[in-house]
């Protein structure tokens, strides 16, 4: 009976100590300054933390700028670490205009991608864009494959957001054709890993393929076409 309630006593606590194991989320400080004259150097920062804890070490921080409503022409710049939780990268503008960035950083198995926006000397005028998308603060983030050569497996990675935070328990599908052939394509089920989706896929020949990226749930389905050159 003593070791019946000893043992008892153990499960409880075991289960107790459980319940208090906080679940931390990595957070992502962008700053960046509201406006800024025309070839005037501006720093971008992303001050990076993880459970209250500077992230030292994050395995990316990329930044994405580009002028409202053309982000086809986004440019890409790695972040600098600095070593103490900041990542950072110096950018100047060389007209008049709205421009928008994302800090795309990846730690600690987690991707946040906070959103700002910069005026650029007397601004500008834009028309709503029309981004594809049916559903308000929807975007997704399709990583891009550095290298793909055939016969070799590449991992598929899309980052899906709602109104800034991912989105959870979405059906997500890449459909995989060769621009040669439309007709034969593959579907592919990515799988749902923290804060992405994810899969794998072999390429069989050489060339452009395109990837069309299906998000579906209850309220919403959304689609976006990515292409990649295969050697």
């Amino acid at each position: 009976m003593r070791k019946l309630f000893s043992l008892l006593v153990i499960v409880i606590i075991i289960l107790a100590a459980c319940g208090e194991e906080k679940v931390h989320f990595l957070e992502v400080d962008f700053d960046v300054p509201e406006h800024v004259e025309v070839g005037e150097t501006v720093e971008l920062k992303a001050i990076v933390s993880y459970g209250g804890k500077a992230v030292k070490d994050a395995n990316e921080v990329l930044f994405e700028v580009w002028e409202k409503n053309d982000r086809d022409n986004a440019k890409f710049y790695d972040g600098v670490n600095n070593k103490d939780g900041t990542y950072t990268y110096e950018v100047s503008f060389d007209k008049d205009g709205i421009f928008e960035m994302y800090a795309h950083t990846t730690a600690r198995d987690q991707h946040n991608m906070p959103l700002k926006e910069i005026i650029v000397g007397e601004g500008g005028e834009y028309e709503d864009a029309d981004l594809g998308y049916h559903t308000e603060g929807f975007d997704m983030h399709f990583m891009e494959i550095d290298q793909a050569k055939v016969g070799e497996e590449v991992d598929l990675i899309v980052h899906i957001m709602l109104n800034e935070e991912h989105l959870a328990d979405a059906n997500v599908r890449y459909e995989i054709w060769h621009d040669e052939d439309e007709v034969n394509k593959d579907w592919v089920d990515a799988k749902e890993e923290t804060d992405e989706y994810s899969s794998t896929y072999t390429f069989e020949k050489e060339g452009t393929y395109h990837i069309q990226v299906h998000v579906e749930n209850d309220d919403l389905h959304e689609h976006n076409i990515y292409s990649i050159e295969v050697e």
